[in-house]
């Protein structure tokens, strides 16, 4: 039986590479709200962000996780000014559009791989020196995607393609089972917990009621 942590990291991983497929030349190059990064700077950060989880399964295991999938994105020294520097260097590429969408689907392929090779419970160390488990690092593998996924399609006007599994997964996964207390459909939710959307005072102050927040988020 696949795990909600794999069936919405396929899902979503399946929707981007088959919107990337479609862009024109020109859709590559235009800007996204991630300064300074162009739609294939996007993807390029996305190839690089994937290939980290097959190399943790072949580092040592850690003895115990102490970070779940929202705390990887609590705001320390992973998004200090040199951090970001670095990640926005690393993401800016000039490779074609069809190298591209071969890369993030290789890079999916091995992620879905590597993940259905070992156990869900195996443990993995982030390079930030995070302990989690396996399943909790490939949900937030399952973010990068949704997120810059809706990264990549605002900034092409066109419609999200959160899927029915990235949508039963992701909500629950980074707010808790009562979620749907914020009034908020899954896309909005992404949106707002990621910083791409505006949070008013009264939905902050129904976040901080379900012990959540804002994630920190390049």
């Amino acid at each position: 039986m696949t795990d909600p942590e794999s069936a919405a990291f396929r899902a979503e991983a399946h929707a981007l590479a088959a919107t990337l497929a479609g862009l024109s030349p020109d859709d590559w190059d235009q800007p996204t709200r991630c300064e300074p990064w162009t739609v294939r700077d996007v993807v390029g950060h996305l190839v690089t962000a994937l290939g980290r989880l097959p190399h943790m399964l072949t580092q040592d295991e850690p003895d115990h996780p102490d970070t779940d999938a929202t705390g990887y994105y609590r705001p320390d020294a992973r998004f200090s000014l040199d951090a970001n520097t670095d990640r926005i260097h690393t993401a800016q590429t000039e490779g074609s559009a069809d190298d591209l969408v071969a890369a993030f689907t290789a890079a999916a392929y091995a992620v879905d791989d590597a993940y259905r090779a070992v156990t869900p419970a195996r443990r993995v160390r982030t390079r930030h020196g995070d302990a989690m488990l396996l399943s909790a690092f490939l949900t937030t593998r399952t973010v990068e995607v949704a997120v810059h996924g809706l990264d990549i399609t605002d900034a092409l006007a066109q419609p999200p393609c959160l899927t029915p599994a990235g949508a039963a997964h992701l909500p629950q996964a980074l707010l808790g089972p009562e979620w749907h207390r914020l009034g908020w459909d899954p896309v909005t939710l992404l949106r707002k917990v990621s910083g791409r959307t505006q949070v008013f005072p009264e939905e902050a102050d129904r976040m901080a009621q379900l012990g959540a927040g804002r994630l920190a988020f390049g």
